[in-house]
């Protein structure tokens, strides 16, 4: 009879969910399989919280644990599911978990029942201490301005400033779909104009549609970083970076700098495909930045790409290079450990 060693089952990827080391930095990918646009939450009372879209597009779950490895193995509690009818009522998608004023905001995105491509931002508030208790209500649409498509919604606090970025498209009515920035005044709602921050412009952001979609924050050694996916959801889909100084003006669009290349993308040599809408989180002593995101580890997909499950969610440590910037590498193959893969 074959005996496979434990090791040897876990290069083969059968028991991915199962860490081997016990370095903090070190995971054991895929993190929580069929989930996409994950979002990581590290909160102060020790435990990281996690949410991502289910192929289903018809509910949002929570799940929490002590470890990111332990994530895959935590038990999914759905908070929210779809309307039957009307507004919030299709593709829910993309939610993600803030806590704000001693409060609980899940942002997500959603379509109508009856017009499913007529995309949204909403809100979720729960007072609870623990987001996986007490009552979940819904406060509606995040108006953003105009009305048009409108998604990925995220939530950062930058010197006493909180900020909403989210993509959308233009008002004028122009293919493809941009990332905005504007203040917020309270959890709910936005203040002041909406400035538009990036719009595909290179090949790489155009690859079967125009998209930049899935903005994320990191600031960092004097800078404002805002990583976002462009492109398809299927191999095609990459992550690009905009940059900008921590003491610069956020609002004005000319502080930021587009870098002209994706920074993360699909890797053959490591069998991962179409890697992105990434979130950040750390270890749990704060000392490394984590780099928390999907992809799937086959390229070709029959049929529609939003319409396979095969989105996982992944985690890799961020490198830093000497000049204070990112170096995110290439996406991890199933089942391989440490930081930025290559």
């Amino acid at each position: 009879m074959l005996r496979m060693t434990v090791a040897a089952a876990l290069l083969a990827g059968l028991f991915s969910s199962v860490p081997v080391m016990a370095d903090a930095t070190s995971f054991a990918n895929p993190l929580v399989r069929q989930r996409a646009d994950p979002h990581v939450t590290l909160h102060s009372d020790g435990w990281y919280y996690f949410t991502a879209t289910v192929p289903e597009y018809d509910r949002i779950e929570l799940r929490r644990a002590r470890s990111l490895d332990a994530l895959g193995r935590a038990e999914a509690q759905v908070v929210w599911r779809k309307h039957a009818t009307g507004e919030m009522g299709a593709h829910i998608w993309a939610p993600e978990l803030h806590h704000i004023d001693g409060k609980w905001y899940l942002y997500f995105t959603a379509g109508r029942a009856d017009k499913i491509w007529e995309i949204r931002l909403y809100v979720l508030e729960n007072a609870s201490p623990n987001p996986m208790q007490g009552q979940w209500i819904e406060r509606g649409q995040l108006k953003t301005g105009w009305e048009s498509f409108a998604l990925d919604a995220t939530t950062f606090a930058h010197r006493g400033q909180r900020y909403l970025s989210w993509t959308q498209r233009a008002p004028d009515g122009s293919p493809g779909t941009n990332i905005y920035l504007a203040k917020m005044n309270t959890p709910l709602s936005i203040t002041g104009p909406a400035v538009l921050l990036t719009r595909p412009e290179y090949g790489w952001e155009k690859m079967k549609y125009e998209v930049n979609e899935a903005p994320a924050v990191l600031v960092k050694n004097g800078k404002v970083f805002m990583t976002y996916s462009a492109s398809a959801t299927d191999a095609n889909y990459a992550m690009g970076l905009l940059t900008a100084s921590a003491d610069a003006n956020l609002l004005d669009p000319k502080a930021w700098t587009k870098s002209p290349e994706p920074v993360f993308k699909s890797s053959a040599a490591n069998g991962q495909w179409g890697p992105g809408h990434n979130g950040f989180t750390t270890t749990p002593d704060g000392k490394t930045d984590i780099l928390v995101y999907h992809a799937r580890n086959y390229r070709d997909i029959v049929g529609d790409s939003l319409r396979d499950p095969n989105r996982h969610t992944r985690a890799q440590a961020i490198r830093w290079r000497a000049d204070g910037t990112p170096e995110f590498g290439g996406p991890v193959a199933d089942a391989v450990q440490g930081g930025a893969g290559r």
